[in-house]
């Protein structure tokens, strides 16, 4: 058996750093299963997450015209998109209803993320257009990401990983059933 050393050497350069290996994030990072940015209708993740159920399509709360749902991929535990229904990329191509139930929407999250997960402090962003940072530029989504003291610590920086100390699955189990209404 080979020497700690020399699998270091073998993987790399050995330095003093460890190393955390997420295997699971290349398929995030090579876009499998990702549209590009003209595909609509059944190939668009946030059209096709209301068809399916609350659990499957990790669902909180379903209103008239948005949707809130869990990111796949968070930033942190909690991490949710007020979503409307309607296929629309740019946030301006929103009618007046829809406009004011995306932001009722992205209240209400922040007040449920802060009663269920007590965060210090939130992140909300609208990217759009894929040089915006838009994973998914075809379909406008709104994050609403909780922030805490001290959760961009060393491990995104050192690890290019991120410790979630709780399941999607759960987070959203919780987060639904304070959802008012």
């Amino acid at each position: 058996m080979a020497d700690v050393e020399d699998e270091v050497a073998f993987a790399g350069e050995p330095d003093s750093f460890g190393r955390l290996w997420t295997p699971h994030r290349m398929a995030y990072i090579k876009g499998e299963n990702k549209p590009s940015h003209d595909d609509a209708g059944a190939d668009c993740p946030f059209c096709a997450a209301p068809s399916r159920s609350d659990d499957d399509g990790l669902i909180v709360a379903r209103g008239e015209r948005v949707y809130a749902v869990l990111n796949l991929y968070p930033y942190n535990s909690g991490h949710l998109m007020t979503v409307p229904y309607r296929h629309v990329s740019m946030y301006y191509d929103l009618d007046e209803a829809e406009t004011l139930e995306l932001g009722l929407f992205t209240q209400t999250a922040m007040r449920v993320l802060r009663d269920v997960m007590g965060p210090h402090g939130f992140n909300l962003g609208l990217n759009q257009g894929p040089v915006a940072g838009a994973g998914i530029a075809a379909h406008l989504h709104q994050h609403v990401v909780p922030r805490w003291g001290g959760d961009t610590n060393f491990m995104p920086i050192v690890g290019q990983t991120r410790v979630l100390p709780q399941l999607l699955a759960d987070a959203r189990a919780e987060l639904a059933a304070a959802w008012p209404g």
